[in-house]
């Protein structure tokens, strides 16, 4: 592509979503003679790298509100955003400004020589963050995958502190495997020799293979399981529990959240910030700190009174959030406002959603993405189940303002499906 004069933050922007239509994958050894050619800023900090399938933004979360109340400074690289493509830069909690943002974008721009490498959408922000974090005076860096781990771009990093891996799931296999062990050794390949891994235990096939992988590496594992955490109290959209460290014994924590699944994830960031944190200079207190004080937009956020967005966006993730439903306390009637991209197994989604028999109505709307799945599609699959009420709409905020006009008293509307539906829902409540 020939080169064009970009001079601006929103210039800069419409030339990153242009990249997808003439790029293609390139191997994990172009992205790291890359990384090696601007000067391996990756070096300059202590990196934590997250992989799963399901909880990794809320895993990067919780450990990123630990370190912060330890008073370390703390970047983020994480994805897919919801609103501004700068949610992925975090520096202390903080968006990058759009300045520091077009600086890192120009100076690999500049770099790019015509008909020879460039980076993919996604390592295009990768390089970015490495250069961006590497002129701040970072403590940590927590490093979110795209896809996958062993191929992906974050994996060329060279040293890391910790790898964390979440739980496993059927998705992406296509590319990532059609069984649990096949995604779980992609996963695994976030893994370095005689680095610590954290990882959570919620499948056989996936834990043998993890154990393997770690023992072949001589990396310290440790795991996450429900036997380490018990279920404490549900009151007022909180929810308490408690995990058995390895410093304190049990300890109580509070989630500001009415997402069950968020204990899992917060477990698995507190133990890999117990292992991290060799020296013990993290507190009970400050853990406890982190914990209480994490949000994580768009996974059973409350965005206004009554009306939840969660990220569910496979077969994993609904079944999760269904969970969470099933003990919300609700005392009403509940309403899904629901909407799903077309490489997910979405005809299962829609199967899981109809035959929890939690929702009174259902709702669905097209997205603004060339992914979304046809509401033709939708419709077909709902009309399967001839007791399922449903309306459809043609555009989500369309949807949002109806159910919003003619909400009952106590009713409880939740939207979920997808990552691109909740981005969607909050930028219409931002330019309302």
């Amino acid at each position: 592509m020939k080169k064009q004069n970009i001079t601006t933050f929103e210039e800069a922007v419409n030339y990153l979503y242009e990249v997808p239509r003439f790029t293609k994958k390139n191997t994990l050894e172009d992205t790291k003679a890359y990384l090696q050619r601007l000067g391996n800023p990756d070096r300059k900090m202590k990196i934590i790298h997250v992989a799963g399938t399901n909880g990794k933004g809320s895993v990067c979360a919780y450990m990123r509100y630990i370190l912060e109340a330890a008073g370390y400074r703390v970047a983020v690289f994480t994805s897919p955003h919801l609103v501004d493509i700068r949610e992925r830069f975090l520096i202390k909690g903080k968006m990058v400004e759009q300045q520091i943002f077009l600086d890192a974008f120009l100076q690999i721009y500049k770099s790019l020589e015509e008909n020879a490498y460039h980076p993919t959408f996604f390592e295009y922000l990768f390089f970015m963050a490495m250069l961006i974090f590497s002129k701040e005076d970072i403590d940590y860096c927590i490093l979110e995958t795209g896809l996958g781990g062993r191929l992906d771009a974050t994996n060329a990093v060279s040293c890391k502190e910790i790898s964390v891996i979440t739980r496993i799931g059927l998705d992406h296999t296509e590319y990532l495997g059609e069984t649990i062990a096949e995604i779980a050794n992609e996963k695994a390949g976030i893994m370095q020799a005689g680095t610590p891994v954290v990882f959570a235990d919620t499948d056989k096939e996936a834990t043998d293979v993890f154990c393997k992988r770690a023992s072949e590496l001589d990396a310290p594992a440790y795991s996450v399981s429900k036997n380490d955490y018990s279920f404490l109290n549900f009151k007022n959209k909180t929810i308490d529990f408690s995990l058995h460290t390895g410093y304190y014994g049990y300890v109580r924590f509070r989630l500001h959240t009415i997402a069950g699944y968020q204990m899992e994830n917060a477990s698995l960031a507190i133990r890999a910030i117990e292992v991290l944190d060799k020296d013990r200079t993290i507190t009970e207190q400050q853990l406890r700190e982190g914990v209480e004080a994490c949000v994580w937009p768009g996974r059973m956020e409350e965005i206004l009174p009554e009306v939840f967005v969660d990220g569910a966006h496979n077969e994993d993730g609904i079944r999760a959030f269904l969970d969470t439903v099933r003990n919300d306390g609700c005392k009403g009637t509940r309403t899904l406002l629901f909407s799903v991209v077309s490489d997910k197994d979405y005809e299962h989604m829609v199967q899981q959603v109809v035959q929890s028999g939690l929702f009174d109505r259902i709702a669905i709307a097209h997205m603004n993405t060339g992914r979304a799945v046809s509401l033709d599609s939708l419709q077909g699959l709902l009309e399967r189940y001839p007791d399922c009420q449903y309306n459809m709409y043609t555009k989500v905020d369309t949807a949002l303002h109806e159910l919003l006009e003619k909400r009952c008293e106590q009713e409880r509307i939740y939207v979920a499906g997808s990552l691109y539906l909740v981005g969607e829902i909050k930028e219409s409540l931002i330019y309302d």
